[in-house]
């Protein structure tokens, strides 16, 4: 195990109800909130109004921000800075999903820096004195409620790109499973995938001696397994729900990463599908995972056999690697069941643009991931893999 200093400083408030306790947790930071949010999602449920009752029941001032897209675009941050800097904000509230809360947490970053937000994801500029920010999260997936990092699309030549830091992490995160009962199937689908791969980027490591997270990585696996599909046959059944939902917290809250290295090769290859094609997150990454893996699981069968043995219960009776490929045979199938598409032919893309994706992926450095160093020729060839 490796040396590491942990810090999560983000309060989760769990259950029913508890949006409405928004105003209040506002109120420790500030009179005066910008509320990001997506489209019409948020009012067509009813959330908009008990948000905006509970903030005005504080005498909380309110700006407004809507307009968030899959895929954030760096060009509504830039607004939400001005709009921030013009009305004095002290406090953002993200209202949404992944994309929500990364928009926000680039405007909170933003917000006292002289410079471009972009500046952020391609230079290297740290971090310092952020907005701070609380979220009310409505789609379990990405994680962003409490992890430290956020992702963006630039507009001009189709980039996306992260940037994080231990100062962006929420004040507070709002989880109500409830307000995910009336998520489509294919984003609760989408979800379940990423958050799975969050934990995947962690779990295949080159660091020995990691049992102890190991096995919590294998216990957020299997919960996300044995609940993905009740969610889709009961989209209000709570209980499944409620572990889905703190699942993907615990997934990318950092915890998972203590003590070892990390990989994140199939996030930065997805994020060239989701930048140019717009596709959603998730499903780029049900495609790019099981091509990933049968690219590198030579590179660590150990590894790979015991994640097919303890996730998908394969036996290890036999040819290690059969068993091994069995593992991600199986994940493919839960993918599928879940509606994912696990090609690039299922997504509706072509290999037209493999080079220019795999160019992008590494423009910041020669290789990407720490698993398996992957070239740019490494990367068409996952591309080819996914097809």
């Amino acid at each position: 195990m490796l040396n590491f200093d942990f810090q999560n400083k983000t309060e989760i408030i769990f259950g029913k109800n508890t949006e409405e306790r928004v105003g209040k947790e506002i109120k420790k930071y500030g009179k005066k909130v910008l509320l990001h949010y997506g489209g019409g999602s948020i009012k067509r449920t009813g959330l908009y109004d008990r948000v905006i009752k509970s903030l005005k029941n504080e005498n909380i001032e309110i700006i407004e921000l809507d307009g968030v897209m899959p895929n954030p675009r760096v060009s509504l941050v830039r607004e939400g800075i001005k709009i921030c800097r013009e009305n004095s904000i002290d406090i953002i509230l993200a209202v949404g999903g992944g994309s929500v809360i990364d928009s926000a947490k680039a405007i909170c970053a933003g917000v006292p820096y002289s410079g471009d937000v972009w500046d952020f994801c391609v230079e290297g500029v740290q971090v310092e004195n952020p907005l701070p920010l609380g979220v009310i999260l409505t789609i379990p997936a990405a994680g962003s409620e409490s992890s430290m990092g956020t992702v963006l699309t630039n507009e001009e030549g189709l980039y996306k790109k992260s940037f994080g830091s231990n100062l962006l992490r929420p004040k507070f995160s709002i989880l109500n499973p409830e307000l995910t009962y009336t998520l489509p199937a294919y984003q609760t689908a989408a979800g379940v995938v990423d958050m799975m791969v969050h934990v995947f980027e962690r779990y295949f490591t080159n660091t020995k001696s990691v049992e102890l997270i190991d096995r919590m990585s294998e216990a957020v696996l299997t919960t996300i397994i044995n609940n993905g599909e009740k969610v889709l046959e009961n989209p209000e059944g709570y209980d499944a729900r409620a572990e889905i939902m703190w699942a993907g917290t615990l997934a990318h809250n950092d915890l998972l990463h203590t003590g070892r290295e990390t990989d994140w090769a199939s996030h930065k290859i997805e994020h060239e599908l989701s930048g140019i094609y717009d596709m959603t997150h998730g499903a780029g990454l049900a495609i790019i995972t099981p091509a990933w893996m049968k690219y590198v699981y030579k590179h660590d069968l150990d590894r790979f056999v015991q994640f097919a043995n303890r996730v998908w219960g394969v036996d290890v009776i036999g040819d290690r690697e059969s068993i091994a490929l069995e593992g991600i045979k199986r994940m493919e199938k839960f993918f599928k069941r879940m509606g994912m598409p696990v090609t690039l032919q299922e997504a509706g893309i072509t290999n037209d643009r493999f080079e220019e994706m795999a160019k992008k992926a590494i423009s910041l450095t020669e290789t990407i991931g720490g698993f398996v160093k992957l070239s740019k020729d490494d990367i068409v060839e996952i591309y080819k893999l996914a097809k």
